[in-house]
């Protein structure tokens, strides 16, 4: 990767501010993956000829840079950095994604997949050693505290001039990740997304409970009472399960809620600005003493998980589905559409009854944020190399190539040709042999998803890009989503509204871990040690009370 020497000051910001936070960057919920991956580039010929998909050779010039033939600035290859939200990783197709990507954009690519769970630590340790890609992916609380840095490109004129423009359904997804002066620091291919609140419909019949009779937070506890104090694994024993799991009592990461919203209910426990335009400090509001008063009855009553105040969203999930039941919870909220198809197959593949309801909204959550809520999109940026021009020739060949509408965006959106998708006549089988056995059946010339590389019984679902969340969609008519997915799409449109926005702070963006520190030692204190609530409160202002006025003089002073 490419060595870029920084100030003292802007070095120094980085590091505290990345290296502190304790992240676990599941941003994008969109991979099991948590593998660490460098995949050196291939001996691909990057000869301009191998592509139809280069962007970068109108000869225009723009503020943001001069355009230039992107094969030759780029003839020593392309490095990105992403996390698990790229689903082609190592052991499920990387190296077939990455040869057929060489092909069709005609330069080397070098991947660099890091864990997901820690993605934002993993970040703050590659920064901290200035070794940087050339682009990568952020969540957007990342790219919140990064944008104001002065280490990413201004993209507002290229992605003005981008090929992809005449395509594009959802413009307003990135004119509203532009800053008051117009610049374009990071570029999102897909809307955010959220999570939704899935339960195991055999636990809820074993416990007599019938999901559209849960409207109101006292009816969702009174389940997660049932699903501990009851028998619903059936084993034979009560009391050895638990109500719902959370990769975390509160999230790393904007929106913080999504992993126990019914607990969360109307709190915000971030900065966030309110409908005067004055910025707050959330978690310091009643609505937030009440929520953790809420975790710390669930966590006595054994309706939640205990493992929830330190689970990763790997833990959270294999526990869920686990081949045995014990221990595990009826509740699971996570992210909504392709998720729902996959944690469908991982019941199925452990043996266990895979049915899934989603449950709508309780009325507590209606009344206050009008419904689940849909992230920020995670972004695109590219690291400025003090080269307008090479910085142009990243954007063209990665990001304008990614929306191409045919090869290129098929690539990103479901993986590689006869590797996860084919028009080939085929037919297979999932999981034969047993009572979930599925017969698969496709004639030449019919677009179809193949099985995974790495899960033979389960049948791939997409790439990087999800293709009901992308801004642009593709014009080859290559389209297979998946029911589940498509229905879980439709139940979390219908059912939500958009989180806050984050805050864009200099304080914030170099005291973020130390701010995150402090509220995990609030909830620790209140929730898992019965401490006082308004006690631990304290704690946290004396701990970052000043730090957090400092923030909130930064951004009401910025309105």
């Amino acid at each position: 990767m490419k060595k870029k020497a920084l100030s003292l000051l802007l070095a120094s910001a980085m590091v505290v501010s990345l290296t502190a936070c304790g992240g676990s960057g599941d941003s994008a919920g969109t991979s099991s993956n948590g593998s660490t991956t460098d995949t050196s580039s291939s001996n691909t010929d990057t000869s301009a000829s191998n592509t139809d998909a280069s962007s970068g050779s109108s000869g225009d010039t723009a503020a943001s840079g001069e355009k230039a033939d992107y094969h030759e600035v780029l003839k020593d290859g392309l490095n990105i950095v992403v996390n698990g939200t790229l689903t082609a990783s190592v052991d499920n197709g990387q190296a077939d994604f990455k040869a057929q990507w060489e092909e069709a954009v005609g330069i080397p690519l070098t991947i660099q997949q890091l864990d997901h769970s820690g993605y934002t630590d993993a970040v703050g340790r590659l920064f901290a050693s200035q070794d940087y890609p050339d682009a990568m992916i952020m969540s957007a609380e990342m790219f919140k505290q990064y944008a104001p840095t002065g280490l990413l490109w201004d993209m507002a004129d290229a992605y003005a001039n981008a090929e992809f423009q005449s395509r594009i359904t959802l413009p307003a997804i990135n004119e509203n990740l532009k800053d008051k002066d117009g610049h374009l620091y990071g570029f999102a291919p897909a809307y955010g997304n959220g999570c939704v609140t899935y339960v195991k419909k055999a636990w809820l019949d074993a416990v007599n409970i019938n999901i559209d009779d849960v409207k109101t937070y006292d009816d969702y506890y009174n389940m997660l009472k049932a699903f501990h104090d009851g028998d619903p694994d059936g084993n034979g024993v009560n009391g050895d399960t638990y109500g719902v799991v959370a990769a975390g009592f509160i999230g790393t990461e904007a929106p913080w809620i999504n992993y126990l919203p019914e607990f969360w209910q109307g709190a915000y426990p971030a900065l966030y600005q309110k409908e005067d335009g004055s910025w707050v400090d959330g978690f310091q509001e009643q609505a937030t003493k009440d929520a953790l008063l809420r975790m710390q009855q669930a966590y006595n009553d054994g309706a939640i998980d205990p493992e929830s105040l330190t689970a990763s969203t790997k833990i959270a999930r294999e526990k869920w589905f686990s081949n045995d039941q014990m221990g595990s919870s009826g509740v699971f909220t996570y992210w909504a559409g392709t998720w729902y198809r996959t944690l469908t197959d991982n019941l199925i593949k452990n043996e266990v009854n895979e049915e899934l309801v989603q449950l709508p909204p309780i009325q507590e959550i209606k009344d206050t944020f009008g419904g689940y809520l849909n992230r920020e999109a995670p972004v695109w940026v590219i690291i400025d190399q003090g080269d307008p021009v090479r910085n142009q020739a990243v954007f063209d060949a990665l990001l304008d190539t990614m929306l191409d509408g045919d090869v290129v965006q098929t690539l990103w959106v479901y993986g590689a040709e006869d590797v996860h998708w084919s028009t080939k006549a085929e037919e297979f089988t999932t999981n034969p042999g047993t009572d979930n056995a599925k017969d698969y059946s496709y004639q030449e010339g019919e677009f179809h998803l193949k099985p995974s590389p790495n899960d033979p019984n389960t049948v791939w679902k997409k790439n990087h890009l999800d293709p009901a969340l992308t801004i642009s969609p593709l014009t080859n008519g290559y389209n297979d989503q998946d029911e589940l997915a498509a229905a879980g799409n439709k139940f979390f449109t219908e059912n939500c509204v958009d989180a806050p926005a984050s805050p864009i702070s200099e304080t914030f963006t170099n005291e973020s871990g130390t701010i995150q520190d402090a509220k995990m030692a609030c909830i620790t204190e209140v929730v898992t040690k019965n401490g006082d609530v308004d006690a631990a409160m304290q704690t946290y202002v004396d701990t970052v009370g000043s730090i957090i006025d400092q923030c909130l003089a930064e951004l009401n002073a910025a309105q």
